[in-house]
């Protein structure tokens, strides 16, 4: 029998208890900085919410709620879902597909599912189309937030995608609100057409067409806003890429199954082999002496 030191033994359990409680501690303060970053995002999300209830933010939210509905006409499935903000104003709620689901990260009007985007409580495949309005460029992981909507969306679902244009009028007003150190546009990290399309061809997915609004935002009083509201009705008509706000429009591509050739040409012998076979009559052997008296008359019929 072996015996093992005593000092050598409560070194190892002092050693392991000390891994056990840095363990425990690396796990308390990523929990904490969860928290504190769900709680940031949160403040986020709602100081955009009121700047959506601002008179251009009502004005921005009618227009893009018109030019969704325009590429909603042709999306027909079971279930339709809506993430970011909007503050209890769906961007769906003309849509013919009768289940619409709301998901936010903090209870409020109109929302059904508090979650966050980039852990969905969702099946895959499960959501026909998903309206994600502003919820990458305010995320902290804008990549996990996309992997996460095309899992959950059925093939060839539909995915519109709603953003802040940096190269445009209104994305260099927001640059300089940013370098001002303001509470909201200080945490906007913008996302490009051309770098969101890049990352949908990576996850297999195909983008159909952008729509482009908010070129010129509304300013002034009556008269002079309401001509600038027209000019800026009339850009968007034309969809020239100088628009404040982008809608891409996309869908979740998959490949069709190449089937081999060959058991293509031999499915006829495949399939004639499935008709079955009559079963063989069974024949009753014939006793010894039978045998011996047949055998004999065969012999002398070959004899003669």
């Amino acid at each position: 029998m072996s015996y093992v030191p005593i000092g050598i033994k409560y070194s190892s359990i002092s050693s392991s208890s000390k891994q056990s409680k840095e363990r425990s501690n690396l796990r308390h303060q990523a929990r904490e900085t969860k928290n504190v970053m769900q709680r940031d995002c949160n403040e986020i999300l709602t100081q955009l919410e009121c700047w959506y209830a601002r008179q251009n933010g009502q004005y921005l939210l009618e227009e893009t709620r018109v030019a969704i509905q325009t590429l909603l006409d042709t999306s027909f499935g079971y279930h339709i879902l809506q993430l970011g903000v909007s503050g209890g104003r769906p961007l769906c709620s003309d849509s013919p597909i009768n289940h619409q689901l709301y998901c936010a990260q903090h209870s409020g009007e109109g929302v059904a599912l508090v979650a966050a985007p980039e852990e969905l409580p969702l099946e895959s495949d499960s959501v026909d189309t998903i309206i994600a309005h502003h919820c990458l460029e305010f995320a902290s992981n804008p990549h996990q937030v996309l992997r996460e909507i095309q899992r959950v969306l059925t093939p060839q679902g539909q995915l519109l995608v709603v953003g802040f244009n940096p190269y445009s009028l209104f994305g260099c007003n927001t640059r300089i609100r940013s370098a001002l150190r303001d509470p909201l546009w200080s945490q906007h990290r913008p996302v490009s057409e051309h770098r969101l399309t890049d990352w949908l061809h990576l996850l297999g997915c195909e983008v159909l067409g952008t729509r482009r609004l908010y070129t010129l935002p509304p300013l002034g009083h009556e008269r002079l806003r309401e001509v600038v509201a027209g000019c800026d009705r009339w850009i968007a008509r034309h969809n020239l890429p100088f628009g404040g706000v982008y809608i891409l429009h996309a869908t979740k591509h998959t490949a069709g199954l190449n089937r081999p050739r060959r058991p293509l040409l031999t499915s006829k012998k495949r399939l004639i082999g499935l008709v079955p076979n009559p079963a063989p009559v069974p024949t009753p052997s014939p006793r010894s002496g039978c045998l011996k008296t047949a055998i004999s008359k065969q012999q002398g019929n070959i004899a003669a």
